[in-house]
């Protein structure tokens, strides 16, 4: 047993997918298989209880990962009090956002947080933000910065950053669209819509139609805020959008805002890990440069 093979064990007793951890922790999937196989032989019983669907812990493996999570904890305490450094933090945070977010607001964060604790190593992913929460529960990322979701997960932390408000956009050259924004009053029923395929931005926009008894002509299901902030710019369709999306977009020059005839609640955006990773030093500190 090695603390490789404690972490490796630890991101597999989370994820239960051996592909899926194989893939994150950067080893193939067979060296993943072997290392516990090997720990299982260590401990003398079966961890994982495997079939050709899914994988689970056993008791023993509930009972094994108490005993990891408390070695790699005093192995980090451990390696802190003998470092001649140790009043540097050290480490590595992995972190997911969106685009925009890291035009916005990721980098006020990060140099507050590489002034204190320049020897962190800082790995970067960027994607849909309304898949934040899976990156975090699936271990891919310790810490995302994303839209409160609602319900929020109890497993989950989030500290909040700043309220992000969100428009109807429109475009502002000619095309069907504009035709139809040209009448005595706006067609909500037969303007495209272009949606989030899921996420905040979706519950968000389903309200909305809710909320005016709308029956929405739904153009598009499109992953990701500045794909559909691009299509509208396209003059697919119209959409909701946080401001902040259309602030930092290259296309925001063929966009229009549109008045909404109900108040849409703003997002509230922060920094979201595990609830049982609070304590760990990196992520502590990250959320102290908040």
């Amino acid at each position: 047993m090695d603390i490789r093979t404690i972490k490796l064990y630890l991101h597999l007793s989370d994820s239960l997918h051996f592909a899926r951890t194989a893939q994150a922790m950067h080893v193939s999937p067979s060296t993943l298989s072997r290392a516990m196989q090997r720990l299982e032989a260590e401990a003398g019983a079966q961890l994982f209880q495997r079939d050709n669907r899914s994988v689970t812990l056993t008791s023993a493996g509930v009972e094994y990962r108490h005993f990891a999570e408390l070695t790699l904890d005093h192995w980090g305490k451990l390696k802190t009090k003998i470092d001649p450094k140790q009043d540097l933090l050290r480490g590595r945070l992995n972190l997911y956002c969106s685009v925009t977010a890291a035009y916005s607001h990721l980098p006020g964060l990060l140099d507050r947080f590489r002034r204190e604790h320049p020897l962190v190593e800082i790995a970067l992913t960027t994607g849909d933000a309304a898949n934040a929460v899976n990156e975090i529960r699936n271990n891919r990322a310790d810490i995302a910065i994303a839209a409160l979701p609602d319900p929020f997960p109890e497993n989950l932390h989030f500290a909040k950053i700043d309220d992000v408000p969100l428009s109807i956009i429109a475009p502002t050259f000619r095309c069907q669209v504009q035709e139809l924004l040209t009448e005595s009053y706006i067609p909500w029923d037969r303007l495209p819509f272009i949606v989030p395929e899921h996420g905040p931005g979706r519950k968000r926009i389903d309200n909305w139609f809710k909320a005016l008894g709308l029956t929405p002509n739904i153009y598009a299901q499109v992953s990701g805020q500045e794909a559909i902030t691009s299509m509208v710019a396209l003059g697919c369709g119209v959409s909701i959008t946080p401001e902040v999306v259309i602030n930092n977009s290259p296309v925001r020059d063929r966009i229009q805002l549109l008045s909404s005839p109900i108040a849409i609640p703003p997002f509230e955006l922060g920094c979201c890990c595990k609830l049982k990773r609070l304590a760990e030093p990196v992520i502590q500190a990250f959320l102290d440069a908040i």
